[in-house]
């Protein structure tokens, strides 16, 4: 609950970053000084074009707020139920690969800030350390598991045999990633990234079909969500394979260029579900608003990724922690400002549809940093 005074930073765990950072463009400022090129292209980039990442913001951007006033606002609550877990935001740290690239505590210390404060984690499959390593990290955390399929059915069902035993409360199969994309930022440095130099058994998730789906509801017993949703029709499949989540996400626009954006594929999603499946959803959710605004279209769940990366290289566990206590803020805020006092009072009809006001990018809801994304 808040009463409308601003929210303090967690200054125990903290230390001095609730004192550094009192806007969210602050952590990216500080991870571009703290990154290389390589790793801010990793992070700022996506596939060709950027066409698709571009209209993930600009999708965002298109949606305005119709507020009520008059509305008691006093106290506002921004949590949510889910998993049988309160949190205190519905927002997931969303699985992001080789997150050792931003600090050496990689997953372990995003699942630990996440635990923290009080929001999910989904960890990637390609990211350190393993999904054991990150359960010992965060045992308490609301932690989901998201794979990558590098083998056949025995490497899929040891992956979920020991997400299971190690108490993930989900387990998330990508399917948007049959083929490599081109990150033309690497291309155009011929830099090969070591991930990329690891990475074996790419026919797998090529030959990937709905088969695997079927194997995981037949044989074992935990939420399972898709993530890489991006039409109604295969949202009716997973339906009607059971499965209990749809993830809407082009991959933050790093895998088919030209696709949609995130937020204009939202609202087909939820008419095809109808409430028979949660939905979660990514892609260029950076700000309080955005979160707001996948929640009052049907979302249950939000995706944060790049943002997550930026408070990692900012300030390590404790820059992921202020971050989230940055979007709490901006998300309180925003509920009252529209005269409700929950996520539960929120629906379609505080938003409209609008003309963006900004060229989007992938740092266009950040307006006052001065930081050129597109030059190296």
């Amino acid at each position: 609950m808040n009463d409308g005074t601003p929210i303090q930073p967690m200054a125990a765990e903290l230390g001095a970053s609730g004192e550094e950072y009192q806007n969210l463009h602050e952590f990216i400022r500080k991870a571009r000084s703290n990154l290389n090129q390589n790793a801010w292209d990793y992070i700022v980039g996506a596939a060709e074009t950027e066409t698709t990442m571009r209209r993930n913001r600009m999708a965002l951007d298109e949606i305005a707020f119709r507020p009520r006033v008059l509305r008691n606002v006093t106290k506002v609550d921004a949590s949510v139920e889910l998993f049988g877990r309160k949190l205190r935001l519905p927002v997931v740290l969303a699985p992001v690969g080789a997150l050792e690239t931003f600090d050496p505590g990689a997953g372990a210390a995003v699942a630990r800030a996440a635990g923290s404060f009080g929001a999910a984690h989904m960890l990637s499959s390609v990211s350190e350390p393993g999904l054991e390593e990150v359960a010992e990290a965060a045992p308490n955390a609301l932690r989901m598991y998201q794979l990558y399929v590098r083998g056949g059915d025995a490497f899929v069902e040891d992956c979920v045999s020991r997400a299971i035993e190690r108490g993930y409360a989900a387990f998330c199969l990508t399917v948007d990633t049959a083929h490599y994309s081109r990150r033309e930022r690497d291309i155009a440095k011929r830099y090969v990234r070591a991930s990329r130099v690891r990475a074996t058994g790419g026919d797998f998730q090529k030959g990937l079909d709905w088969r695997t789906v079927e194997l995981i509801k037949d044989k074992f017993r935990i939420p399972l969500a898709i993530k890489g949703i991006a039409t109604a029709e295969d949202a009716a499949i997973a339906l009607d394979h059971g499965v209990e989540w749809i993830y809407v996400s082009n991959h933050g626009g790093r895998q088919l260029d030209h696709g949609r954006g995130a937020m204009q594929v939202l609202p087909e999603i939820v008419a095809a579900v109808a409430g028979r499946a949660k939905i979660m959803v990514d892609g260029s959710f950076c700000r309080g608003t955005d979160i707001v605004k996948a929640i009052a279209m049907g979302a249950d769940l939000v995706g944060i990724g790049r943002l997550q990366c930026w408070a990692l290289a900012a300030a390590g566990e404790a820059g992921v922690v202020r971050m989230l206590e940055l979007l709490e803020d901006e998300v309180m805020r925003c509920l009252g400002l529209l005269g409700v006092t929950s996520f539960a009072e929120l629906n379609k009809s505080y938003v409209h549809q609008a003309t963006p006001t900004n060229l989007p990018h992938v740092l266009s809801a950040f307006p006052l940093l001065d930081i050129e994304p597109y030059r190296y």
